[in-house]
C-alpha cells in the first residue's frame, strides 16, 4: 500500500516526487527517454515565470540542458494583414526532453520510479483506496495507494477515469524538426486565423529547426501542413522533416475549467488545466502546483487535504484566470493588428 502513487513525471509530477519526503510513493511514467520514446510537442524554450520559480527551489540549470543558440527576440508575424513585429524575449533555449530527464534525477531513492509503465486501469477500492494496474517490460502489475495524482498531462488517464465529464478546452499540437537551412536562426511566433485561433512558432535548436503549432482537432495536420505552405512566403525553409511530434494540448476558457479532484484523487500541473491561456506556458504552473500539493499532503490527513490544496492554488488559478483577459489583444485580429501596428514594445532590427 503506498501513500500516494504519481501517475506522469513531466515537471509537476517529477517536483511532487521530489517534496514528498516521508511518505512511500510510486511514480509512473510512460516515457522511457529512449530514442524512438514520447517527447513533448514543445518549443522548448524556459519562460522567466518558470526561471524564477526554479530560482524560489534554488534549483540551477545544468549546462547539458541549455541548447545553441540563446535567442533575444522573437519575430512575431500576423498572416492576415502581413504585419511582422520584433519584440524583445528573455527565455532559455533548452532540450526539453533534457529538463525533463534532469528533473526526474532530482527526484529522491526513497520514491520509487517506474520508466515506460502504460496505465491499463484505475478504480476506487470499497475502502476509499484505489488500485492502479499499469503494464511495463510487457508484464502487468497492479499496485494499491491511499491517493492518486494525476500529474499526466493534457490527456490525462487520471482525470478521464474519475471526472469524465469534466470538459477543458483543447487543441492538438503538431510539430516537426528539420536540418537547419536558414543563414541566421530565429525564433518567431505566428498567428494565422485562417487555421487556428491559437498560435505557432518556431525555434532553431542545436542545427535544427523547430516548427509547430495548436490547432483545433478537427484537420490538424492539414492546417499544419498549409501553414508551412503560407510560411515559405516569409522566407521559412522546410526540407523533408527528421521527426513529426503531436500530443493534445489544453488551453483553459473559464475558472470552471480548472480540475483539482477529490475524495483522494488530485490533479496537478496540466492535467489540472493549470497551463497559461495566451502563451501555452505550463512549466512554472506544474511546479507550483506541485508544491502547494505536497504542503497540502504534508499535513494531517483526510478531506481537509483537498481544502489545504485549494486554498494553496487559488492566487494560481487567479493569475491564469486573468491571462484570460490578454487574450485578446493577442487572439482577436483587429485588436492585434492595432497593437502590433502601434509598435508598442517591439524593437527594430539592424541590418
Amino acid at each position: 500500500m503506498f501513500d500516494v502513487v504519481i501517475i506522469g513525471l513531466g515537471p509537476a509530477g517529477s517536483t511532487l516526487a521530489r517534496l514528498l519526503g516521508g511518505k512511500k510513493v510510486l511514480c509512473l511514467d510512460k516515457k522511457t527517454f529512449q530514442p524512438g520514446g514520447f517527447e513533448k510537442p514543445c518549443g522548448g524554450l524556459l519562460a522567466p515565470d518558470a526561471q524564477k520559480t526554479l530560482a524560489r527551489f534554488d534549483l540551477n540549470l545544468p549546462k547539458s540542458v541549455l541548447v545553441d543558440p540563446q535567442l533575444f527576440a522573437v519575430r512575431t508575424l500576423d498572416l492576415s494583414t502581413g504585419l511582422c513585429r520584433h519584440y524583445q524575449r528573455f527565455y532559455m533555449n533548452m532540450d526539453r526532453t533534457a529538463f525533463d530527464r534532469w528533473m526526474v534525477s532530482l527526484i529522491p531513492p526513497e520514491a520509487e520510479v517506474i520508466h515506460g509503465a502504460l496505465v491499463v486501469q484505475l478504480e476506487r477500492r470499497p475502502d476509499g483506496c484505489f488500485n492502479i494496474t499499469y503494464q511495463a517490460k510487457g508484464q502487468t502489475h497492479t499496485v494499491s495507494a491511499k491517493r492518486i495524482v494525476g500529474a499526466d498531462g493534457a490527456d490525462s488517464c487520471v482525470r478521464r477515469v474519475f471526472f469524465p465529464s469534466h470538459h477543458i478546452r483543447s487543441y492538438t499540437a503538431v510539430q516537426q524538426w528539420f536540418k537547419e537551412t536558414h543563414k541566421s536562426p530565429f525564433y518567431s511566433c505566428i498567428f494565422d486565423p485562417a487555421q487556428t485561433d491559437c498560435y505557432s512558432w518556431s525555434v532553431s535548436k542545436d542545427g535544427y529547426f523547430i516548427f509547430g503549432g495548436a490547432y483545433p482537432s478537427l484537420h490538424c495536420r492539414q492546417r499544419f501542413e498549409n501553414q508551412k505552405q503560407a510560411l515559405k512566403k516569409y522566407g521559412f525553409c522546410f526540407a523533408e522533416p527528421v521527426k513529426t511530434q503531436a500530443c493534445r494540448v489544453l488551453r483553459p476558457a473559464s475558472w470552471q475549467e480548472f480540475c483539482l479532484g477529490k475524495d483522494g484523487v488530485f490533479l496537478i500541473g496540466e492535467a489540472a488545466g493549470f497551463i497559461s491561456p495566451s502563451s501555452l506556458e505550463g512549466i512554472s504552473s506544474a511546479m507550483i502546483s506541485a508544491l502547494r500539493l505536497a504542503r497540502a499532503l504534508g499535513q494531517n490527513p483526510g478531506p481537509q487535504e483537498h481544502r489545504r490544496y485549494a486554498r494553496g492554488v487559488l492566487a494560481l488559478r487567479l493569475k491564469l484566470w486573468a491571462k484570460l483577459f490578454k487574450c485578446p489583444f493577442m487572439y482577436q485580429p483587429f485588436l492585434r493588428k492595432w497593437v502590433m501596428k502601434s509598435g508598442l514594445q517591439s524593437i527594430s532590427i539592424i541590418h
